[in-house]
């Protein structure tokens, strides 16, 4: 993994720190400092104007463009959606006898920016040097309300050093913002209306070209240094053009509040949309910036004495680890059934603000054992968007559910064909999301009343997409791509059959609970959908004739059909200038090797963890790993939570290093497009199921924990069946402990171990410390 870190960012246990400005990692900056609360995100911008490299991105969930794609084949789709930029209502502009502050031309000095993630407060300060010889000391606060979905914050203090007089500042609302990947401003204007410095200080409603979704948009300012406001109109800009009367040595300070609703295609009128987003915002003019910060500090503080991880002697990655936190708790936590996690969050607009199958396989155990109510929601957003997986299933001539591999709203979003039509294992993580979901807390309800539908058509497309070997006479699906992209339109490839295996068995195991526990409701449910029993013995004998390729010999799995027989290439030998292949390489080249993107084999070995024997694991490992050259982020928690299980120490810390401060350092050299969000998560993954040894795939909760060669100890909270426990590790010993709820019987180290209010201490393992 010829990856190197490009450290910058000062190292604090609770905060992101970056001391100086540098030109080069602006965008960098924007992503790492961006702000969001599952409902809408902004990146970390400069919000005074910047001339230099910038991305003014402001982004809400589930808001959507859409475009038309021309020719096509039956079965690839014929348009794709994707999340717009929106309203920038931060904007503000700053004068001084007739200069504007830019920071691309300004002079400036003492620049120091900092996200801090006890308060959730983003803040910039700097000494500005006017041309004019004045100099004007400037600090920057934002923040997106956790508690108020629809509500943005802004503060600006300014000091003046050397001068006494008025500065001018403009500030409003600005829907003329670009979508940098279409180059162009993607809304229009329906209706807007001036304000003053006194209640509403305007409001805009705009709607998206193409699929008409609509934004109200609406901000109130305070300030008891507003010498004179008079209000602005463009034609997609709402503001006010302000004076400000400073006092020499004296703060002044200026405050705005926003509130922003988003329609989402509800068949409402304009006017109902504008009726409704104007109550919202009356809101605003009884509310302050200093309630929003106690509320955010409220916030937060409960989150991390919920959620967080404690490391002892490593500075640089308990940094890293709580950031990761505080960005998935930034990016959802489950207020919002119809909102899924893309990619990037709301930090960028790379991957077009689409969701992937990595929610289910990455993101969803982070929420199971920290916020169960945001696992549902997940979950809930599924079933939501069953009915386009029905459609998209028949576009590919099949039955059943077709889950798309990329979505913003539940229809495919995926323009690759390789990709949105041969990627059929995004069915296979829902249902393993669910599985995982039920069995750790126990939401029995959830699964009868949508879950199992859900797992129904999923298995009827699996049914109908799969077909029988001439000369195996073993079922398995030809012409696919697995979660390894480096290898198209393969045949049995191991991951996507031995999940749809699974997927059989459970359904099946489902559908036999229905018939005890709740018969009505099982016979209600098969009739409404046209169940036979013969389908259902169909799904018994796939499973039981599955292929599943594997070398006996050695116990390794053969990725697909072939693989063992591909040419082979020595990832070392490949020129680091090559990186990453898919920009450099022709993209027919990359199809050609045994050469592997991200964890495909390991990817199951790790999800049903329990079934394969530590053997088989370290056989796998040892021969996949090095052929893996890692170019996708989501691939070295994976690595590192199985080499600490086999023992490899070393590598499992070095896996762990790169997925913890991927963003942070930047490691990809693409942090500036946005922050890897799924990728935020699985690093969760690699201390609770890495160095924790934690396994939730079998009848109790397994831990063999270990603990790196620099920590002194760590300790994280999972929740299990309405149970807090607490777990720290030392270089001597494991202690549990159950702060809420029942006592609950958990494996350590092969030994049932009860865990209650009392607790429980086992030794550390010999030979378990790296």
């Amino acid at each position: 993994m010829p990856k190197a870190a490009d450290r910058y960012l000062q190292v604090d246990p609770w905060a992101v720190i970056e001391e100086g400005f540098d030109p080069a990692r602006s965008r960098v900056s924007e992503s790492i400092f961006s702000l969001s609360n599952e409902y809408m995100g902004v990146r970390g911008y400069a919000e005074e104007g910047y001339g230099g490299d910038t991305l003014l991105g402001s982004y809400f969930n589930g808001l959507f463009e859409q475009m038309e794609l021309a020719a096509h084949y039956k079965g690839i789709i014929r348009s794709l959606r994707y999340m717009v930029n929106s309203v920038d209502w931060l904007y503000t502009r700053l004068t001084v006898d007739g200069e504007t502050l830019d920071l691309s031309k300004s002079k400036f000095t003492d620049y120091r920016r900092k996200l801090d993630f006890r308060t959730g407060l983003y803040t910039r300060e700097f000494t500005w040097h006017t041309n004019s010889g004045k100099i004007l000391k400037l600090r920057f606060e934002r923040l997106v309300s956790m508690t108020r979905a629809q509500v943005g914050g802004q503060r600006i203090t300014l000091v003046p050093v050397n001068f006494s007089g008025k500065v001018q500042l403009r500030t409003g609302l600005d829907f003329s913002i670009l979508h940098e990947d279409q180059g162009k401003n993607l809304w229009r204007v329906i209706r807007k209306t001036p304000g003053s410095a006194q209640g509403l200080a305007g409001s805009l409603l705009g709607a998206t070209l193409t699929t008409g979704n609509r934004l109200y948009s609406a901000f109130a300012v305070h300030s008891d240094q507003i010498a004179n406001a008079v209000p602005e109109e463009e034609e997609k800009y709402i503001g006010l053009a302000l004076e400000l009367q400073l006092e020499q040595g004296k703060e002044a300070v200026f405050d705005k509040l926003v509130s922003n609703v988003t329609d989402k295609q509800t068949g409402r009128s304009d006017e109902e949309v504008w009726t409704s987003g104007s109550e919202a915002a009356d809101a605003l003019n009884s509310l302050t910036l200093d309630e929003l910060m106690e509320e955010q500090r409220t916030y937060w503080a409960h989150v991390w004495e919920t959620s967080d991880i404690q490391i002892e002697g490593d500075p640089d990655n308990q940094q890293g680890i709580r950031f990761c936190i505080f960005q998935l708790v930034q990016t959802y936590h489950g207020d919002h059934p119809g909102f899924n996690i893309g990619a990037k969050g709301l930090t960028g607009e790379a991957y077009r603000g689409l969701a992937f199958w990595d929610t289910e396989s990455y993101c969803l155990p982070f929420y199971i054992f920290n916020n169960p109510k945001a696992a549902k929601s997940l979950l809930e957003f599924r079933y939501q968007s069953l009915p386009q997986a029905l459609e998209r299933a028949k576009e590919v001539d099949c039955e059943g559910a077709f889950y798309p591999i990329a979505t913003i709203d539940g229809t495919e979003s995926c323009d690759l064909w390789q990709h949105s039509n041969l990627q059929l294992h995004v069915g296979t993580a829902i249902a393993y999301g669910l599985w995982h979901y039920e069995k750790i807390v126990g939401d029995k309800p959830f699964l009868y009343e949508k879950g199992a539908e859900m797992l129904l058509q999923i298995s009827r497309f699996y049914r109908t997409r799969g077909q029988w070997g001439q000369k195996s006479g073993q079922f398995g699906y030809y012409g696919v791509m697995g979660p390894d992209e480096f290898q198209l339109m393969v045949n049995n490839n191991a991951y996507t059959n031995y999940m749809a295996k699974k997927l059989f068995e459970y359904t099946l195991e489902v559908a036999e609970e229905m018939k005890r526990e709740v018969p009505q409701q099982w016979a209600e449910l098969a009739e409404r959908l046209g169940l036979q029993e013969e389908e259902l013995s169909e799904w018994r004998r796939l499973a039981d004739h599955m292929k599943i390729p594997k070398d006996d010999s050695t116990g390794v799995y053969e990725e697909h059909d072939g693989f063992f027989d591909m040419p082979h290439i020595e990832i070392q030998d490949i020129p680091v200038t090559d990186f990453p292949l898919y920009s450099n390489w022709s993209y027919d080249r990359i199809y050609r090797y045994d050469m592997i993107k991200q964890p495909d084999v390991l990817m199951f070995l790790l999800l049903h963890n329990q079934s394969f024997s530590l053997e088989e694991k370290r056989a796998n490992y040892e021969f996949y790993e090095p052929k893996t050259i890692h170019e996708s982020s989501l691939s070295p928690s994976v690595h590192s939570i199985l080499a600490a299980e086999i023992g490899r120490h070393e590598e499992a810390y070095k896996f762990f290093e790169f997925a913890t401060r991927l963003d942070l350092d930047n490691y990809n050299r693409n942090t500036r497009e946005g922050l890897h969000t799924t990728s935020i998560a699985a690093a969760w993954m690699n201390i609770v199921y890495g160095f924790g040894g934690m396994r939730s795939d079998g009848p109790e909760l397994l831990f063999q924990p270990t603990i790196p060669e620099p920590w002194s100890s760590y300790s994280f909270r999972i929740t299990y069946r309405d149970t807090v426990i607490a777990v720290q590790v030392t270089k001597d010993e494991v202690r549990m402990q159950a702060l809420e709820g029942e006592a609950v019987t958990v494996q350590v180290y092969g030994h049932s171990c009860r865990v209650d209010a009392a607790g429980v201490t086992v030794a550390l393992k010999s030979g378990q410390p790296a």
